[in-house]
């Protein structure tokens, strides 16, 4: 029985696929034709070489300066936004807090990035701005539910015994429950930042300043060369920021 259910769930899988190629009208053979191979070519030769002249790496230093800040500040805002939420989400504050807090976490983190940056871009203006806050509040919606299911496998004991003894409940909170949770949450923040790294280049695209707008505007404007040499600052950027975050994890979570 369990292997006839097994057959029948592979064999489902495949007819979606074909359902999925079929209903999309994917067309292959465009890519393989020697006129779209000829085109492609000739494009992907326009990023060689790099530009790297001055006036333009300075141009790309302040843009990665530019993204760096977004990312890190946008995931500041949001932890600390989502520590805010996390505590009713956790069941801090009632059946009826905790309801409320998941609601909107769930609204903040069902929304993408890029239409967070759009929206912030009619109410900020074009800029960094905007993609700060739209890092923030999808990034907001995303730890607040990864602290509140921390919060909810803390044990109790340690802020119950604060209590008893005559603390209040923001001393229980910072004595009791944040040591033990807190390595936790700094990884989560960490491979937040990370991830904002990266988006933080692509909301550029959307008018939100940084990298992604550099590159937005070369790539508008067919300078594949000076494409290239932002591509190659986004790839250097997101090293750096990987590089710093794991040695920061070593550093502060595992000890």
């Amino acid at each position: 029985m369990k292997r006839t259910l097994n057959y029948a769930l592979l064999v489902a899988i495949l007819l979606a696929v074909v359902a999925s190629f079929a209903g999309l009208g994917l067309d292959f053979s465009g890519l393989t034709s020697t006129r779209s191979l000829s085109l492609m070519a000739d494009y992907a030769a326009g990023f060689f070489p790099a530009d790297f002249s001055a006036a333009h790496l300075a141009a790309i230093g302040r843009a990665s300066l530019e993204t760096l800040a977004m990312s890190a500040l946008g995931t500041l805002l949001a932890a600390l936004l989502g520590l805010l939420l996390a505590l009713p989400a956790a069941g801090r504050f009632g059946r009826i807090g905790m309801a409320l807090a998941r609601l909107l976490l769930n609204a903040l983190r069902s929304i993408p990035e890029l239409v967070w940056a759009a929206l912030m871009v009619l109410a900020a203006g074009l800029g960094p701005n905007a993609g700060t806050l739209a890092l923030a509040l999808h990034t907001a919606g995303v730890l607040g539910r990864l602290f509140a299911e921390a919060l909810e496998n803390t044990p109790a004991e340690p802020a119950e015994a604060i209590r008893l003894s005559g603390g209040g409940r923001i001393a229980a909170f910072v004595y009791g429950t944040l040591p033990g949770v807190w390595p936790q949450l700094i990884a989560y923040m960490l491979y937040r930042w990370e991830n904002n790294i990266r988006m933080a280049s692509v909301l550029g695209f959307v008018g939100a300043g940084g990298l992604g707008q550099m590159l937005y505007v070369s790539l508008s404007l067919f300078q594949q060369a000076q494409a290239a040499t932002v591509i190659l600052a986004m790839l250097l950027l997101v090293l750096v920021v990987d590089a710093l975050s794991g040695w920061a994890r070593q550093r502060w979570v595992s000890h």
